[in-house]
């Protein structure tokens, strides 16, 4: 019997199709279910043995998957974090889509939009990749005009008041997350596998200020971090954060069941973190531990073995080749990256320290809020190895939380009074130190900056900095005793100092080779802006 070539030609092509390129129904790569929170700091889970917060949903994926407890964000605010996670580059790689509220040039593909080309389906649920700016007209040529994280799906909301409306706290989002991702899962994915983005929100500012009392919580079960004083006012503001968190946990937990009940689980890679640190003075927009290091886990037992604790660093920036080597999905159209994949680490039976080789992490930090004259920033470069968290601040002659000032909208020069107190000794957040979130926590310290008890918090929240800061992270994990320049300590610095500025230069990061190194400051922020005096 002959054979008929054209009927040869469309068997080869119909093979390639559901085998090859995964576009049919045979296709089994793995989904990918990545769950970000906002602004949660590496401490406040229940696996790690937090007595204030209860997370379930993250306890299952780290118990049964990876729990990665060295992982530090791409910085300390969201924005710039979230750029390394889609790019796999540092933020400073990124020109003005590593910035604040800055503009996203196209240029600066996602990896998300390489999964879409390559099969899968895509799409997201809640907060993306922001703030950003992305393109409202045909002058925005050069501009993204989408979101980064993908195509949303947030349609389905919590409606004030309806009997429906479960939310636990006034400060919680209206965005149903869980019911997005199911209408996502049936009305979107077709079959196919998919890439879903769930950012969650929370527990970014603002809360509901003693919301936990409705939650059960006990101010006896916080552990208020040495940077900050320990009173019930502050414990309150914690178990507010908590609350926020939990919010987050519960609708992963929702996500979960659903792949479990429809067969999906066992064929979903579960990744959860968290973009920076939490929103509480010297926390997030710092280059602490509690501003940079975050919670991470993994979970898909069909090839990562389980049940394992990895202490390896690893970085935001090594997400992006990691989710393209486990999808087979070509490196072409983005530009180079600074991550590396740790799909090694994910297959490896062991625990503890995998790899040796992987030594060193980096994060960085620019512009966050509007916070000074001019909008500029207050740089710094991260760098945790071993036991160490280096940090080089670019800038020491400026604010870390922002001008102590700030000019009275529509005035050239008056100003508010110092570090935004009243006369009747009232603390307004959004006069001083804009760095760092309002909230109860924020006011308590200002307010009662002359208080001797109190006077150390402030210092450490608000006062300038030395050049370099180094911390040994196993005795001090709240970053409290910097030990640079100490002679005990010499060799370290050293070595972290000759890595860091090694990994600059290769990065090419402005504030290092140049040509312009403060080039970060001009970029235009499209967020709300405040004006400051010029300092002297």
């Amino acid at each position: 019997m002959k054979l008929n070539l054209g009927r040869l030609v469309l068997l080869i092509a119909t093979v390639i199709s559901t085998d090859g390129l995964g576009q049919g129904r045979n296709d089994r790569r793995p989904n990918i279910l990545f769950a970000i929170s906002d602004d949660q700091s590496f401490a406040h889970t229940s696996f790690v043995g937090c007595k204030f917060v209860n997370t379930p949903a993250f306890d299952r994926v780290a118990s049964e998957g990876i729990y990665f407890s060295n992982c530090y964000a791409g910085s300390p605010g969201c924005a710039p974090s979230r750029s390394a996670i889609v790019t796999g580059r540092y933020h400073w790689q990124n020109e003005q889509s590593g910035q604040h509220a800055s503009s996203w040039l196209k240029k600066h593909v996602p990896f998300i939009d390489l999964l879409d080309r390559n099969g899968y389906v895509t799409g997201r649920t809640g907060k993306g990749v922001s703030p950003f700016r992305y393109a409202r007209d045909a002058k925005d040529a050069l501009w993204r005009k989408t979101d980064a994280g993908g195509i949303e799906h947030s349609h389905i909301q919590y409606e004030k008041g309806a009997a429906d409306d479960e939310r636990f706290a006034k400060g919680i989002n209206k965005t149903n997350y869980f019911e997005n991702f199911k209408y996502f899962m049936e009305k979107q994915r077709a079959g196919k596998p998919f890439f879903f983005w769930y950012g969650a929100k929370e527990p970014h500012r603002s809360y509901e200020k003693g919301s936990w009392r409705r939650r059960g919580k006990k101010l006896a079960d916080v552990d208020v971090p040495g940077f900050l004083p320990d009173n019930d006012e502050i414990r309150g503001d914690l178990l507010d954060y908590a609350v926020e968190i939990e919010w987050f946990d519960l609708h992963l937990a929702r996500m979960l069941r659903y792949l479990e009940r429809t067969g999906e689980l066992s064929n979903t890679i579960v990744i959860v973190t968290s973009d920076n640190g939490m929103p509480f003075p010297r926390a997030k927009a710092n280059g602490y531990d509690y501003g940079v290091h975050v919670p991470f886990a993994i979970r898909y037992p069909t090839r990562f073995p389980g049940g394992r604790i990895v202490d390896d660093p690893i970085s935001f920036s090594d997400i992006a080749p990691t989710v393209l080597e486990i999808t087979q999905t070509s490196r072409e159209g983005m530009l180079p990256m600074s991550g590396e994949s740790i799909l090694s680490l994910l297959t490896s039976k062991k625990a503890g320290v995998v790899d040796a080789s992987r030594k060193y992490v980096f994060a960085g930090r620019e512009r966050h809020s509007s916070s000074r004259y001019l909008n500029w920033g207050y740089p710094q470069r991260i760098m945790r190895s071993g036991d160490f968290l280096y940090i080089l601040n670019l800038k020491p002659d400026r604010w870390p939380a922002g001008a102590p000032q700030r000019l009275v909208p529509g005035s050239k020069d008056e100003v508010y009074p110092m570090y935004g107190i009243d006369e009747k000794g009232v603390h307004h957040s959004a006069w001083a130190f804009t760095d760092i979130d309002a909230c109860p926590s924020k006011s308590f310290i200002i307010e009662n900056y002359r208080d001797p008890t109190i006077r150390h918090f402030f210092d450490l929240a608000h006062a300038k900095r030395p050049r370099v800061e180094l911390f040994d992270v196993r005795q001090d994990p709240d970053c409290l005793h910097n030990v640079a320049g100490k002679r005990t300590f010499e060799k370290v610095e050293r070595e972290m100092r000759e890595a860091l500025m090694a990994e600059l230069r290769a990065s090419k990061d402005p504030r290092v080779v140049g040509p312009d190194r403060d080039v970060f400051d001009s970029y235009i922020r499209y967020s709300p802006m405040r004006e400051f005096p010029r300092p002297d």
